[in-house]
C-alpha cells in the first residue's frame, strides 16, 4: 500500500472519529414517529426493505438468517430500510418488539446510514458506545461507498449476531486497516519518547532510565492506551500486536540513536569543557 492509500485511510478514520465525537451526546437515533401501516408487507418477515438497499437474493438469505438466529438465540433482529415512506411506530405491533429485540434502520437521508432502536436487554450486553462505534464503523459515507448499502447492512448485524453468542461486548469486533494504523502510528510516536528520554546525559551512563519513567505517563498512554489497547479488545490476531510492539521498539531505537549522537554528544562535550 503507498503512502497517498495510507494517508487516504487515515482521514477516513478520522472523519470516523469526528462523527463518533459528534455522536456521542446522542446515541442510536430511533425510527421517524409516523405511523403508516399500509406500507407494512402482508406476510411475516424480519425485512422490510422500502428503499430497496438489497436485492432480491440478499433479502431471502438475510431472512433466513435472521429467522435462524432467532429461533436459536431467542434474539429478534430486525431490518427497515426506508428513504421517502415509512411506517414508522406500525412496525412496532407488526414485529411485536420487546426488551429482546433490535431494529436496524437503514435511511441514506442523513449523515450516516444507519440507526439502531435497542431493547434494554441488548443495551445490558452492549453499551451504548458499542451502538454508537458500530453506527459510525459501518454507516459512514465511505464505509457505504465501498461496500454498498447492502454490505453495510449485512456487516452491521454479523457484528451484532457475534456478539450476541459471545454473551456481549465492549467493542466492535474486528480491527479495519485505518484503525490499525491509527494505532500504529501513536505506538511509534510513544517509542519516539522513550528513545529521547533514554540517552544518556552524563558520561560513562547507558540509559537514562529515570527520564524513562519520569515520562512513562506520557509514552505509556501512547502505547498502552492508544497503541496496544483498541488493538487487544477488538481482535485475538497477534499479527497487528506484534507490529505495534515491535514498530516501538524500533522508533524508540532509533530516536535513542540520533538522540545520544546529537544532542547527547553536544551535551558530553559541554560537560567535558566545563569541567577542564
Amino acid at each position: 500500500m503507498g503512502l497517498c492509500e495510507t494517508f487516504r485511510r487515515l482521514g477516513r478514520f478520522a472523519t470516523g472519529l469526528a462523527l463518533l465525537i459528534s455522536l456521542i451526546g446522542f446515541g442510536p437515533a430511533a425510527a421517524r414517529a409516523y405511523d403508516n401501516p399500509d406500507l407494512l408487507p402482508d406476510h411475516p418477515t424480519p425485512v422490510i426493505d422500502l428503499a430497496k438497499a438489497l436485492t432480491d437474493g440478499q433479502r431471502t438469505s438475510l431472512e433466513s438468517n435472521l429467522n435462524a438466529f432467532e429461533a436459536s438465540s431467542g434474539w429478534k433482529l430486525r431490518v427497515l430500510s426506508q428513504y421517502d415512506r415509512t411506517p414508522g411506530l406500525a412496525v412496532k405491533e407488526f414485529w411485536g418488539l420487546d426488551e429482546r429485540s433490535l431494529v436496524l434502520v437503514a435511511d441514506p437521508r442523513g449523515g450516516n446510514l444507519l440507526n439502531f432502536n435497542v431493547g434494554d436487554a441488548l443495551f445490558a450486553l452492549m453499551p451504548r458506545t458499542f451502538w454508537v462505534e458500530l453506527q459510525t464503523r459501518f454507516g459512514n459515507q465511505y464505509y457505504v461507498r465501498e461496500h454498498g448499502e447492502d454490505g453495510a447492512i449485512v456487516d452491521a448485524l454479523a457484528a451484532v449476531e457475534t456478539c450476541l453468542e459471545r454473551g456481549g461486548c465492549q467493542v466492535v469486533p474486528g480491527l479495519p486497516q485505518e484503525q490499525w494504523l491509527l494505532t500504529f502510528c501513536t505506538s511509534l510516536l510513544g517509542g519516539l519518547i522513550v528513545g529521547f528520554a533514554a540517552y544518556p546525559r552524563k558520561d560513562g551512563r547507558t540509559v537514562e532510565w529515570g527520564w524513562v519513567l519520569l515520562l512513562s505517563p506520557l509514552w505509556g498512554i501512547l502505547f498502552l492506551v492508544f497503541g496496544l489497547g483498541p488493538v487487544v479488545t477488538r481482535t485475538t490476531d497477534w499479527l497487528p500486536i506484534s507490529r505495534n510492539c515491535l514498530g516501538f521498539l524500533a522508533s524508540a531505537f532509533a530516536a535513542y540513536l540520533i538522540a545520544q549522537q546529537t544532542v547527547g554528544r553536544a551535551r558530553l562535550k559541554d560537560q567535558a569543557s566545563g569541567e577542564s
